[in-house]
């Protein structure tokens, strides 16, 4: 029995090897055809690199072989696999990228675009090179570096969000083109149905009753997470290790939800950083302070009214609100049901990012914000935030306080 037991797993090994070599080879392919269609003249790639994308794509880093044109010796080539209806990840990065394409360079937030091609499903981006990412400086030993990669991630996307305000109407166009269903549109729905949902679902499993006070901040939320004026292009997962550090600042390398949103619910992402992130953990004291104001320097020239912190600090207690609605309603039935005794969840989308292991840090986030609406003067606010955080934290043994990253201990 263990021999065929070895057998087969060894046999499930090579299927699964020999299926990586495929989609790199097909990728070297798509990405040979884009180029040589786009230049008009043969180019070979070789010396493929698995980059192992954390989405559907096949990322792949090759050295260009050879060429009658004046290309970058390494590039990066991003190819998808077909999807049938719904969200489709290669039209909304191809379209992000297209829309970045048409800033001036020392806008750009992110790798140039070499070249794309709609039926081969393929795009071609320069190569930043092996540069460290955020969440590489977040777990390394160097605590002054850490800070500064925080710090240069939240100006750059401020940057990011002053470059694309007003931009809407052009992202929609590109969009339409490639027919990539709507980021926007079904993370407004599932923002509508956390916010209406939750209260019976935290009655159910926790026995914390919702005041009709709480209620309506809920769903003043939900509407003013669309409604806001603070539009820009955001991409959307700002998971640690989708920002690259590099000499010229931060770059940002996922936008395969990348979308045209309220700016303010990437705002509130720095005061809870990495919240949508696996294994999310905490930072020092002021620094979430030091990433908003980084953040906001950037971006008051285009909205000013953000200079001012009631202002401010209201949109972003919308958009703290609106994040943990979405985390609590999409992860808390999983969590019950992973502990015993908890019936099976609202359906999971793959518009919102978040990750089971996240729900470990539900009532540390929960406690923050009441110490955020508490500074606001936010009371009914905080105290529901605040006796939330500490049920979740009684009903699944968990701290309210996470451990921080490990370059801050």
């Amino acid at each position: 029995m263990s021999v065929e037991t070895t057998a087969e797993k060894l046999a499930l090994d090579q299927a699964g090897a020999d299926s990586i070599v495929e989609a790199i080879s097909a990728a070297i392919a798509a990405g040979e055809a884009v180029l040589t269609s786009r230049f008009g003249a043969t180019i070979t790639l070789d010396n493929p690199e698995d980059l192992a994308g954390s989405g559907p794509a096949t990322v792949v880093r090759a050295r260009v072989a050879s060429t009658p044109f004046s290309l970058p010796r390494t590039l990066v080539i991003k190819h998808y696999p077909e999807v049938s209806g719904g969200w489709d990840p290669f039209a909304h990065e191809a379209v992000s990228y297209q829309l970045f394409t048409a800033l001036a360079e020392d806008e750009r937030r992110c790798p140039e675009l070499i070249a794309q091609d709609a039926t081969g499903r393929v795009i071609v981006l320069e190569d930043l090179g092996r540069a460290a990412t955020v969440e590489d400086k977040l777990l390394g030993a160097d605590a002054r570096a850490a800070e500064g990669a925080l710090l240069s991630w939240a100006r750059s996307l401020g940057q990011l969000h002053a470059s694309t305000a007003g931009r809407e109407a052009d992202f929609d166009a590109l969009m339409r083109r490639f027919g990539g269903g709507d980021v926007v549109s079904g993370l407004a729905s599932a923002v509508e149905l956390a916010c209406t949902e939750l209260p019976s679902v935290l009655e159910e499993v926790l026995g914390v009753g919702t005041p009709r006070s709480v209620r309506e901040l809920l769903d003043r939320a939900g509407v003013r997470a669309e409604a806001a004026p603070y539009r820009a292009f955001s991409p959307v997962d700002l998971a640690p290790d989708n920002n690259l550090v590099t000499n010229a600042g931060v770059r940002f390398l996922d936008f395969e939800r990348g979308c045209v949103r309220n700016a303010l619910l990437d705002a509130a992402y720095l005061r809870m950083p990495f919240a949508s992130s696996a294994g999310a953990l905490a930072l020092p004291a002021g620094m979430t302070d030091a990433m908003l104001a980084s953040w906001r320097a950037e971006v008051c020239d285009v909205w000013p009214e953000l200079s001012d912190d009631a202002v401010l600090d209201s949109g972003l207690l919308d958009a703290q609100l609106v994040w943990l609605a979405l985390s609590t309603w999409q992860l808390l039935p999983e969590l019950v049901a992973l502990h015993g005794g908890g019936a099976a969840g609202p359906p999971r989308t793959e518009l919102l990012p978040f990750s089971s292991s996240d729900a470990e840090a539900l009532s540390a986030r929960w406690a923050q914000l009441a110490d955020d609406a508490e500074g606001a003067g936010v009371r009914e606010l905080a105290d529901y935030a605040r006796t939330l955080g500490k049920q979740l934290a009684t009903r699944f043994q968990q701290s309210t306080e996470l451990e921080p990253y490990l370059a801050f201990r």
